[in-house]
């Protein structure tokens, strides 16, 4: 017998309320998949091969492991449900990796391998970052398998690859590789925060990130202060006047072709939609800082952004009394899908060069430093259809941001598998992913079961844009 919608939401809120959810969620936070470790391997191939796989034996999923076709990167755990190929498929994203543990950082108490309950607190490396995340899109799978007596009304892929936090080596060539088995209709995700506790929110890609260095080198040594300064050209002064020609005093981008052109109107009205939530202990945004006429979100999500992660000269920790020879900077540009990830260092050489810094060295950072572009079309059918679910589960309209302000590989489904992307985060702005305390909401983890039983009901009941 089918059971119903709300039937569905109850049974995943309930994995939640009688402790199923948080004995899992323990299993997979256990597990140290330090991806940025170089020792991590075994690690990330045990959350493939022996806990994913032990959490979802009780499914009616083929799970297979795939290699990952870069040596010595974690592998991917896949686990395919074909009810009817010509009923709709859904590609389920997670990533099983987490940056590094840093115990001794971590408050009193606390282990970033143990999920640790304090009130609406569950602290843990991976609660939010990505475990407990996916944990919620299969649990969610696993309540509609029950409610419909076996049957999700739809096909499932559940994707966990182990790289994400290295910027997901080797993911791109497995989407090349594996096109035909991973094909869908649409790409649904769960990761990363979200901008209020009290509303759902939707994102639909991410801005890229390239990452370069100015080098400034006059000259192999320092030369005495005294007997060169003021006849040697100084590096470090050459540098923050080249610095300068790319960014205004005010943060305005002066690189000919490093902002869009113009902001497409569906990301417009997406963003001036948007509802923000203060954080107690985030900064708030500087009004006169960026690209002027410009609200603090079409910043965030809908244009070009350039900041100086580091920059040196001579020995900062033991400063001497000389000319130095060399300055250095590190920039990261952040940029939508309006701009192509490749023009900026070649629009770059040629501002510096009409600028009169032909002595100015771009040097691009590995590819671990670079990540793509990507954007769904908030106008896109997929969008309106999960909006609605999410709608008709918490009586309130969801955010939807165009792209993130962070990284995700959204761009690789998006160019190799053709999918719309859908991100759907249950985190907030202060859960500490990345740093020491990292911690989920009680709430908005039950939340998100909730809301994905009724997403995973609604597509199941037919109410999806027409096959691609």
């Amino acid at each position: 017998m089918v059971g119903s919608r709300a039937g569905a939401i109850a049974r995943a809120e309930r994995c939640f309320d009688d402790g199923a959810y948080l004995d899992a969620l323990r299993k997979l936070v256990a597990v140290p998949t330090e991806s940025q470790l170089p020792d991590s391997l075994p690690a990330l191939t045990r959350y493939c091969t022996e806990t994913l796989p032990e959490l979802m034996r009780d499914m009616p999923f083929e799970q297979t492991v795939l290699d990952n076709p870069r040596p010595g990167r974690g592998p991917v755990f896949l686990a395919t449900r074909v009810e009817d190929p010509a009923l709709p498929t859904v590609l389920v994203y997670g990533h099983g990796d987490v940056v590094r543990g840093l115990a001794p950082k971590w408050s009193a108490g606390l282990d970033p391998w143990q999920v640790t309950v304090r009130g609406d607190k569950w602290y843990g490396r991976g609660t939010v970052d990505n475990k407990g995340q996916h944990l919620i899109a299969i649990e969610a799978l696993r309540a509609v398998l029950a409610e419909r007596g076996g049957r999700l009304g739809f096909n499932a892929k559940v994707l966990v690859e182990t790289g994400e936090e290295q910027g997901s080596p080797g993911l791109r060539a497995l989407l090349q590789q594996e096109r035909t088995r991973l094909a869908a209709d649409v790409f649904i995700g769960l990761d990363g925060p979200r901008q209020t506790t009290f509303m759902p929110e939707m994102k639909l890609g991410a801005r890229g990130g390239v990452a370069f260095d100015l080098v400034v080198r006059l000259r192999d040594h320092a030369h005495h202060s005294g007997h060169w300064g003021g006849v040697l050209t100084d590096p470090a002064f050459v540098l923050a006047h080249a610095l300068a020609s790319i960014v205004d005093r005010q943060g305005r981008i002066l690189v000919p072709g490093w902002t869009p052109a113009a902001m497409p109107a569906s990301v417009r009205r997406a963003i001036g939609d948007l509802v923000f939530e203060d954080i107690p202990g985030l900064p708030e945004g500087d009004p006169n800082w960026g690209e002027p006429g410009l609200t603090k979100a079409e910043k965030i999500f809908g244009w070009t952004s350039v900041i100086v992660l580091a920059q040196v000269t001579g020995h900062p920790d033991a400063p001497t009394n000389a000319v130095q020879g060399e300055a250095r900077a590190r920039l990261q540009v952040r940029h939508t899908a309006d701009i192509p990830g490749a023009d900026f260092v070649p629009a770059l050489r040629r501002h510096l060069d009409a600028q009169g810094f032909p002595e100015v060295e771009i040097v691009p950072m590995m590819e671990r430093d670079m990540f793509g572009a990507s954007r769904t079309d908030p106008d896109d059918p997929w969008v309106a259809m999960v909006a609605g679910s999410m709608r008709r589960s918490t009586n309130r309209a969801p955010n939807i941001i165009p792209n993130s302000s962070g990284s995700n590989p959204s761009d690789m489904f998006l160019e190799e598998l053709g999918t719309p992307v859908i991100w759907i985060p249950n985190s907030y702005a202060g859960c500490n992913q990345h740093g020491p305390d990292e911690h989920a909401l009680a709430p908005l983890l039950r939340e998100g079961l909730g809301l994905m039983a009724g997403i995973w009901w609604d597509i199941g009941e037919g109410q999806v844009p027409s096959r691609r």
